[in-house]
């Protein structure tokens, strides 16, 4: 049983969501995958703490070196093809089939939710699941790397290694993406910040768009961040896979009670 404290914090994000009617979007980062299994890129045991980003993480260095940067890549993606959604990627789905939630924008690359049954999902980062050839512009989409038959994949058509369809370092955010975020952030009436420190740029200015627009922003993270308190009307300190449900809960309550 939670403290009351933290049923009322359940309980007015419940509020701020109702309120919103509808016009409520959500960001979400690593955070809210490592209940899936995936492990947050940076912290103890991230996979930064293994691979160094300088090294393996840089367009530069996947153009010099791509054999080797799928060392790391292919451990990341057999990680990421074994994954499953988790109560809180569940959460914001259900958010968005009762009509709470208009969008998502994750700086995720596992496609987590999509297959937790999200629709609107603004893929900030990209996606594993998709590869790309860097020469003449090819795509393999929904790639497996359990169905590859050897690695690094190449290119159908021209030969080369593929890269995965996601933002290295080094990198621009595609053009739609930082678009559509920025105008999905900018029209809500509240943003859900999920699992994320919301301290890489651009994807840290959406909460704050938010802000400046006028509406409100819940946090749900394990440990404040820079946005607790300057920005956040609302943190929730705690696993997404937790307070999600909990949330939606007191949603529900709050419906029954009209």
């Amino acid at each position: 049983m939670y403290a009351k404290s933290l049923m009322r914090a359940f309980e007015r994000a419940a509020e701020i969501i109702l309120e919103a009617d509808g016009r409520a979007t959500a960001l979400t980062g690593a955070g809210i995958s490592v209940a899936s299994g995936i492990s947050a890129f940076r912290g103890s045991q991230g996979l930064w703490d293994k691979y160094d980003p300088l090294e393996f993480a840089e367009i530069s260095s996947f153009k010099r070196q791509p054999e080797k940067v799928w060392e790391m890549l292919g451990e990341m993606l057999a990680v990421v093809e074994k994954a499953h959604p988790n109560k809180a990627h569940k959460s914001l789905a259900e958010l968005e089939k009762k009509g709470l939630l208009q969008s998502l924008i994750t700086q995720n690359v596992d496609g987590l939710h999509q297959a937790a049954g999200s629709r609107k999902v603004i893929e900030f980062h990209g996606a594993t699941r998709h590869l790309c050839c860097l020469d003449c512009d090819w795509r393999w989409v929904n790639f497996k790397i359990s169905e590859s038959k050897s690695l690094p994949p190449r290119c159908e058509e021209c030969g080369a290694i593929l890269k995965p369809d996601v933002v290295f370092f080094g990198e621009p955010i595609p053009k739609w993406a930082l678009l559509e975020a920025s105008a999905a952030a900018e029209k809500a009436k509240v943003m859900l910040v999920i699992g994320t420190s919301a301290n890489v740029h651009p994807a840290a200015e959406m909460p704050i768009l938010t802000k400046r627009s006028g509406g409100r922003v819940i946090e749900i993270n394990l440990e404040p961040t820079d946005l607790s308190g300057p920005v956040a009307d609302l943190t929730i300190l705690g696993p997404a896979d937790q307070v999600l449900p909990e949330i939606i809960a007191a949603c529900k309550r709050l419906n029954s009670n009209e």
